[in-house]
């Protein structure tokens, strides 16, 4: 037995159709497909800048260092070396 089968969509539908209203449920599923557009738009856009990176031969982790690294070797922190 199907966990969301045709029958249970259709309920919830007309659930919401109640609760919300027409007019409610038209700005919603226009807002849902404005996001969904959105994001869609937002993976191709980072897809473009990876190929763009790997063109360039950068590795698309390395494209943006992070300035004052505090890694082992940093002295930057005030701390002294164990004598």
């Amino acid at each position: 037995m199907d966990l969301l089968a045709p029958r249970h969509l259709l309920v919830i539908l007309l659930i919401a159709l109640v609760v919300f209203g027409t007019k409610k449920l038209r700005t919603i599923g226009a807002d849902l497909g404005g996001a969904v557009r959105g994001f869609k738009q937002a993976m191709q856009e980072g897809e473009s800048e990876d190929h763009a990176s790997r063109d360039a031969g950068v590795p698309a982790t390395m494209s943006n260092p992070t300035p004052n690294s505090t890694g082992p070797g940093d002295t930057t922190t005030g701390s002294r070396p164990a004598a």
